[in-house]
């Protein structure tokens, strides 16, 4: 961090009391820091305490008051031009809607506009938990992930509200660590980069007639923050989706599917190209035999329904795969979880899987975090605490990469 220039934007919510320890934080490692505070941002910490930690002035309205004795009407552009990046912690949700709809009324704002396009933005939102969800939030935040901005989901935990939910913003510690891995991960310097990545991604749909189908509860956020985080490190990611309610990741090739079948062929026209195969998507093991047309009726108290094999495509594609190519699971467990990931990674002929605990709650289907065990084929195993999504996706292609060096070096 030494050196490097930091602007961090502190928006009106609780969990700015936070933020002064992130910018000292910040300034020990040597880093250059100066704070754009909104108006709503100032009700929750003093810009005294924000200067006196950051050892410069504090910024809330783009032009300087009259009168003072070097006035800067330009200061909103040169330090956008300035900074190597934009940390806003907390986020409100006010403020993702002024970004997302580019308004330009205060320091904050002005900046995030002015700065240069090759310069991450880290956005950490705060608020409550109802809030966070709900559609408006999550049109914003999906807004400017597509914009490039990296936005990290809130932690779960007890809200300023009393209750107990996903909404809290990370330890200024947390964000650090995030900053510090987004502006040291030089996309050249990735052994990803150059390389084709194919990952499935969300639930399958498997028709009994016109209008029901048999399904799961997959979000596909996993494998959207593995493709995102892929296409962060310079690979071409092919991102094969189920049916799912997510944005498309910046710079990744998408092709949307709806059954088993359907996603096995997509993915099979990439088995002899691509370098590495992440199955993440949880496929409908099974399908009815005889999908009826049109709409069955409630005629009878009882009904058969006669389900055969999909196919594995994951496993078809671990059982081809050339030496100088690298297949991950995903194994997503509620008894013996470890035994049975295991047992998945030997038979499939994986080199990583990637077992996930499933707990209903914090871990697994339809939600903003994981908690996820990596074994390796040669019997490596990390174990990674609760993270979000895109923090998980990021340590599985950590290990990835380092598998990615090894396979390069086999004799």
């Amino acid at each position: 961090m030494r050196g490097k220039n930091i602007i961090i934007g502190i928006c009106g919510g609780i969990a700015a009391y936070k933020t002064p320890q992130l910018v000292r934080l910040l300034k020990k490692r040597g880093a250059n820091v100066k704070v754009a505070l909104t108006e709503g941002g100032a009700r929750f910490v003093s810009e005294l305490a924000l200067a006196t930690v950051s050892e410069e002035p504090v910024y809330g309205r783009i032009f300087p008051p009259l009168g003072t004795e070097k006035m800067d009407f330009t200061r909103h552009i040169s330090l956008g031009e300035w900074a190597d990046a934009l940390v806003i912690a907390p986020a409100t949700a006010n403020t993702l809607a002024r970004l997302s709809a580019g308004l330009c009324d205060d320091m904050l704002s002005a900046l995030f506009i002015t700065l240069r396009p090759d310069k991450p933005v880290l956005i950490f939102p705060a608020m409550d938990g109802q809030m966070f969800l709900s559609p408006s939030v999550q049109r914003n935040i999906a807004t400017l992930a597509a914009q490039g901005c990296m936005v990290i989901n809130p932690e779960s935990g007890e809200l300023a509200s009393g209750q107990c939910g996903v909404g809290r913003m990370p330890e200024p510690e947390a964000i650090l660590a995030i900053l510090e891995e987004c502006l040291h991960s030089a996309k050249a310097s990735s052994p990803l980069f150059g390389k084709t990545v194919v990952v499935t991604a969300g639930p399958t749909r498997e028709k009994i007639d016109g209008v029901r189908f048999i399904s799961n509860y997959s979000s596909g956020k996993m494998g959207f923050a593995i493709a995102r985080a892929a296409a962060k490190r310079g690979a071409i990611v092919k991102l094969i989706a189920g049916p799912v309610h997510l944005s498309s990741p910046p710079d990744v090739e998408r092709l949307d599917v709806e059954s088993t079948a359907e996603m096995y062929a997509a993915a099979e026209g990439f088995f002899d190209s691509c370098d590495l195969f992440i199955g993440a998507a949880a496929v409908s093991d099974y399908r009815p035999a005889s999908p009826c047309k049109g709409k069955m009726k409630k005629d009878d108290e009882q009904i058969e329904l006669t389900l055969i094999k999909n196919p594995d495509i994951l496993a078809a594609f671990g059982l081809q795969k050339s030496p100088c190519q690298l297949a991950i699971g995903f194994a997503l467990e509620t008894q013996n979880g470890l035994d049975n990931a295991r047992k998945k990674l030997a038979e499939k002929n994986l080199d990583l899987i990637a077992f996930n605990f499933f707990d209903h709650k914090t871990s697994g289907f339809n939600v903003d975090t994981n908690i996820l065990t990596l074994i390796e084929s040669d019997g490596k195993t990390t174990e990674l605490p609760l993270l979000t999504k895109d923090g998980a996706a990021e340590k599985l292609l950590d290990a990835i990469e380092q598998l990615c060096l090894k396979n390069a070096i086999k004799p």
